[in-house]
């Protein structure tokens, strides 16, 4: 097993946060030159010429198609085989990643499973959020930091998908073709190559990038841990708005594996949206989701515990704690209730079970069971949320 001892965010010792790596100076002139090209030509063009409504439509189009190629594809699909894809479906993905500018799939997965397998370590992390805002938003790429050292170990299964391999090694090529021949093409239909190329292509691939990156500095940063605060990783639904569903970061951390990062059906989620639309089409199968009591468990512990931690500084802190612990072993308990009852109420509605079943008595017998259960979780939550706000006022009350 390899050693995961972390370097803390934020630690002056680390050796990689004091190190001058040399500068990738492909990296540096096209990650400065671009933004100060988009600045200053972009606002100048359309001043003197303006765009069109149709060239602000095709930017939002391509804005989405490079996004949702990233999160869905790179990110969700590749990067932590959540689902499986149609190669059509993956084709597209490979396409959109290139038009990203955010190197094939390969270096993109294999960077993103070596940052959650050494998250926050500052020197494993190839954009380790304990380095500083600069550092994991972009100051990664433009430097040869050791952390970011090529290393496909860890993506033997990726090496194996003709699609990615074709994309691999003709990513130079698809890069120019999606970045400069497809803008001019969307600009050409539309009356002006270049509003096409300025505003589908430059002032796209800059926003596009660096919104992107936001998941990797400020969703670090910024924001809850509900969840886990074993990571950094943190849920922010502004951050979500930005990136396609990506800012629910404290949950992905914590459950990796979930094509969902918004699992309530309010959260702001569009990249889980098209997923789980083309599994009605056919185009994505095998949808990875956690368990509703992996999810609930996590919530409630990471809450007892910081609770637990904070009864010191109340009057009668052992008797709240012993109110603490009797509502959160109540709770837990009623939650493994639920999940059995759940488990036995959906195998009996969706599989041989409901056949074997034939006394109408026993479905409903079975049904009323799982209902009544389910009530008794609500008021146990109810419970619980009121001591937790109780709890929340007595400690504003001592401070």
């Amino acid at each position: 097993m390899q050693d995961k001892q972390l370097s803390q965010p934020g630690n002056a010792d680390s050796a990689a946060a004091k190190e001058h790596a040399p500068i990738n100076w492909t990296n540096m002139v096209l990650f400065t030159s671009t933004p100060i090209l988009a600045v200053i030509l972009v606002p100048l063009f359309g001043f003197v010429y303006g765009y069109s409504v149709y060239d602000w439509v095709m930017f939002v189009l391509m804005m989405g198609f490079c996004g949702i190629s990233i999160t869905a594809g790179y990110h969700r699909l590749w990067s932590h085989k959540a689902y499986k894809a149609h190669p059509a479906l993956r084709f597209i993905f490979a396409l959109g990643g290139a038009c990203a500018l955010q190197n094939d799939v390969f270096n993109w997965a294999s960077d993103h499973r070596r940052h959650h397998a050494f998250v926050d370590n500052n020197d494993r992390d190839p954009y380790s959020a304990g380095r500083g805002f600069w550092f994991s938003h972009i100051g990664w790429i433009v430097r040869h930091y050791p952390s970011g050292v090529q290393d496909f170990s860890n993506i033997k299964d990726l090496q194996k998908d003709p699609i990615l391999q074709w994309q691999h090694k003709h990513y130079l090529a698809l890069v120019l073709f999606m970045n400069i021949a497809v803008p001019a093409f969307i600009g050409y239909l539309g009356g002006s190559i270049m509003a096409g190329l300025l505003l589908s292509g430059l002032l796209r691939l800059v926003l596009s990038q660096h919104v992107t990156y936001l998941i990797n500095s400020l969703a670090h940063m910024w924001g809850r841990q509900p969840y886990s605060d074993k990571s950094s990783a943190r849920d922010n639904s502004l951050l979500a708005f930005l990136t396609y569903g990506e800012g629910y970061h404290n949950y992905h951390h914590t459950f990796q594996w979930d094509y969902r990062n918004g699992i309530r059906w309010w959260h702001f989620d569009p990249t889980k949206w098209l997923i789980r639309s083309c599994e009605w089409l056919g185009l994505t199968s095998d949808l990875k989701r956690v368990s509703p009591l992996s999810i609930e468990t996590a919530r409630l512990e990471m809450q007892y515990r910081h609770a637990s931690e904070r009864c010191s500084t109340l009057a009668n802190a052992e008797k709240w704690r012993a109110r603490l612990e009797e509502e959160y072993l109540q709770l837990k308990a009623t939650l493994d209730l639920w999940a059995k009852h759940r488990q036995e109420w959906y195998e009996a509605k969706t599989s041989q079970l409901h056949d074997q079943i034939h006394e109408k008595w026993d479905r409903l017998a079975l049904r009323d069971s799982y209902r009544e259960v389910r009530y008794r979780l609500k008021l146990q939550r109810q419970r619980w949320q009121d001591l937790m706000h109780n709890f929340a006022n007595q400690q504003a009350s001592a401070a």
